[in-house]
C-alpha cells in the first residue's frame, strides 16, 4: 500500500516508521528542511520537501497513485486542505486527518475526510468514563456520517433484563458489544439479554446519539 504522510513533525516520524517496518510504501512531505534531513537520515530516501497543501507538490509526491492520505502536521486548516485534495482532485480512497482541535471533528466529517484522530478527544474519553454525568462516550468515527459509542448502562435502567429485540432502538443504531461487569466481552444476538451495569458498545449516528443514550440508560 501507498501512503503519503503530510507533516514529518514526531507524529508524522513515528507513523512512517511504524509503516515502513510494515512494508508499505511511504513518502513523508514536511516544508522544514531540518526535519526533511532528519527523516532522511533515520528513515532513507522517504521525503520529500514542500507544501502538502498545494497541488503541484501533491502531483509530485503522486497523490494520484495513492492509497492513502495521512494529513498530521500540527495545523488543522492544513490538514483538512490536505485531504480535502487528495480526495476531490486526485481521488484517493482514504484520507484521514489529525485533529488538535476536536471541536473540528464535524466540519471536517461533512467535508468528505474519511478517518479524524484527536488525541485529545481520546484523552477526554478515558476521563469521561469515570465521570457519571457523561454516559455516552465516542470512540470511533466512521464512513457515512456514522460513529462507534460506548455507555455504561445504570444499575435502574429500565432495560435491565430484556433482550436487544425487545429494545426500541433509534433508527440505523445497533448493539454490537456488551461488556460485562467482570471486563468480559459478549458478542451479541437479538437475544441477548442486557445485564444491569453493562458496558454497551454501539453503532449510531450523531444526530440519533441522545435517543440512544435514552434507550439505554433511563429507568
Amino acid at each position: 500500500m501507498y501512503v503519503i504522510v503530510v507533516g514529518g513533525g514526531k507524529v508524522g516520524f513515528y507513523l512512517a516508521k511504524e509503516l515502513l517496518e510494515e512494508n508499505h510504501e511511504v513518502l513523508v512531505i514536511e516544508q522544514d528542511g531540518a526535519k526533511c534531513e532528519r527523516i532522511a537520515e533515520e528513515l532513507g530516501d522517504i521525503v520529500l520537501k514542500g507544501d502538502g497543501c498545494e497541488a503541484a507538490t501533491a502531483d509530485i509526491a503522486g497523490f494520484g497513485r495513492a492509497d492513502m492520505v495521512c494529513a498530521v502536521t500540527g495545523d488543522d486548516e492544513d490538514n483538512l486542505v490536505s485531504c480535502q485534495m487528495a480526495k476531490a482532485k486526485f481521488n484517493v480512497p482514504r484520507t484521514v486527518a489529525r485533529l488538535n482541535n476536536p471541536k473540528n471533528q464535524k466540519i471536517f466529517r461533512l467535508l468528505g475526510i474519511d478517518t479524524t484522530v484527536s488525541a485529545t478527544a481520546a484523552i477526554l474519553a478515558q476521563i469521561e468514563q469515570e465521570l457519571p454525568t457523561h454516559t455516552t462516550i465516542p470512540l470511533l468515527q466512521l464512513k457515512g456520517g456514522l460513529e462507534i459509542v460506548g455507555m455504561k448502562m445504570p444499575p435502574d435502567a429500565g432495560v435491565v433484563g430484556k433482550r436487544i429485540r425487545e429494545l426500541l432502538m433509534p433508527h440505523g443504531s445497533h448493539v454490537i458489544l456488551v461488556v460485562g461487569k467482570d471486563g468480559m466481552p459478549r458478542p451479541t444476538s437479538p437475544d441477548t439479554i442486557l445485564q444491569a451495569e453493562d458496558e454497551v458498545v454501539a453503532v449510531t449516528s450523531p444526530e440519533n446519539e441522545e435517543a440512544l443514550r435514552a434507550v439505554l440508560t433511563q429507568s
